[in-house]
C-alpha cells in the first residue's frame, strides 16, 4: 500500500471516530427524558406546572405515575407535541423547564456527590441527604469556595468524612437518588453553605452561623 493511500486511510479512520463521538454526544443530550417510574424534584416541577395549568389533578409527589403520564399526554395533544406521555427535551421546553443542569452533570459528579452524601448523612432523613448535596452545590455557586464539585469536596478541612475514612465506605443507594435530586435543583437546606451536628460539633465558629433549618441531626446554616 502506498504512503498516500495509508495517509488517506488514517484520515478516514480519524474522521469516522470524530463522527461517532459527535453522534454519541448528540444522543446523550437528547437522553434527558422523564417517564413512568421517574422520581425526583424535576418530576415534582412537571406535576406542579401541569396542575397549575389544569392538566393534572393528581398528587404532587415527585413520582411519575399513570396520572402524570395521562396529564403529559393531554398537554402534548393540546400543544401539538408528539403524544407519548414522556417528558423529553421538547415537552420540557414547552413546559418551561430547563434541563441544562441535568445535561451538564456528569456521572462522575453524581458518583462523587453521592459518596459525600452517604458519608456525611448516612442514617439521616432523605430530605437531609438531599440538603447535604445541595450545600455542596451552593458552595460551587459561591465565590467563596472552589467552582467545582470535586474542588468543594476535596477542599482541605471541608468535610470530616475525608479524614475519618467514612468517605471511602460503600455508598448507600439513597445517596445516589439524593445526589441526582440535588443536581436537579432540589434544596431542602434553603440555600445553606454549612451544616453541623450539634451533638458532635467542636468548632466555636460553626455555632456562630445563622441557622436556616434543621433536618434530622443536622443544622443547616448561612
Amino acid at each position: 500500500m502506498s504512503k498516500a493511500r495509508k495517509k488517506l486511510c488514517a484520515a478516514l479512520a480519524v474522521l469516522f471516530v470524530v463522527n461517532i463521538s459527535i453522534i454519541c454526544m448528540a444522543q446523550q443530550a437528547e437522553a434527558v427524558t422523564y417517564q413512568k417510574g421517574s422520581t425526583g424534584s424535576t418530576v415534582t416541577t412537571i406535576q406542579e406546572k401541569l396542575s397549575r395549568w389544569g392538566y393534572y389533578s393528581g398528587k404532587v409527589d415527585g413520582v411519575y405515575g399513570s396520572k402524570t403520564v395521562e396529564a403529559v399526554k393531554y398537554f402534548q395533544r393540546k400543544n401539538g407535541l408528539a403524544v407519548d406521555g414522556k417528558c423529553g427535551p421538547q415537552t420540557l421546553k414547552a413546559l418551561g423547564i430547563s434541563v441544562s443542569t441535568t445535561q451538564q452533570s456528569t456521572s462522575g459528579d453524581v458518583d462523587l456527590l453521592a459518596r459525600l452524601i452517604s458519608a456525611e448523612a448516612r442514617g439521616e432523613p432523605y430530605a437531609g441527604q438531599v440538603a447535604v448535596g445541595a450545600v455542596v452545590l451552593n458552595r460551587v455557586e459561591s465565590p467563596a469556595f472552589p467552582g467545582s464539585i470535586s474542588g468543594v469536596i476535596y477542599q482541605s478541612g471541608a468535610f470530616s468524612c475525608l479524614q475519618d475514612g467514612q468517605f471511602w465506605k460503600p455508598v448507600a443507594d439513597s445517596a445516589y437518588r439524593a445526589a441526582r435530586d440535588a443536581l436537579n435543583g432540589s434544596d431542602p437546606s434553603g440555600g445553606a453553605l454549612y451544616y453541623f451536628n450539634p451533638a458532635t460539633a467542636t468548632s466555636k465558629w460553626i455555632w456562630s452561623r445563622p441557622v436556616i433549618t434543621t433536618i434530622g441531626r443536622h443544622r443547616f446554616c448561612a
